[in-house]
């Protein structure tokens, strides 16, 4: 079994925030990030893929492939939009930077296993300091 990973990045708004709380239960959970005005990032996301090499190429993927595959059904959808209202495999979830990895593996999954390879973890950086692993469930 081998691994590989790849890195993207993308700069995106988001607001933490319940409709069905007020303004100051709100900044009382969720603090500046829920901010009316919204608020935003530049994430870096780390795929990581695992497997078992292809002995006529010696790879795990081509990864022009895997760069393909991110960037049309994650970055394309992400990068500069409005997380809660613009990006489609986030309608109706919290934009929490735990929601968006686990949303992100859900979305990759079976264009990686159409590519026979199992999607490992995605890891989502929101700052340099916060980050988040997830390894589907």
């Amino acid at each position: 079994m081998i691994y590989i990973t790849r890195r993207e990045r993308f700069s995106a708004a988001h607001k933490l925030y319940r409709e069905d709380w007020s303004q100051e239960q709100n900044e009382a959970v969720f603090g500046n990030c829920s901010n009316p005005n919204w608020h935003g990032h530049n994430y870096e996301l780390f795929v990581t893929v695992k497997g078992e090499l292809d002995p006529e190429t010696g790879f795990l993927i081509d990864l022009k492939k895997m760069k393909q595959i991110i960037l049309q059904h994650v970055i394309s959808k992400l990068d500069h939009r409005n997380i809660n209202l613009d990006v489609d495999f986030m309608q109706g979830k919290r934009a929490s930077t735990e929601v968006i990895a686990m949303a992100i593996f859900d979305v990759l999954r079976p264009h990686f296993e159409a590519e026979n390879v199992q999607l490992h973890a995605v890891k989502l950086y929101e700052t340099e300091n916060n980050f988040v692993e997830y390894f589907g469930g």
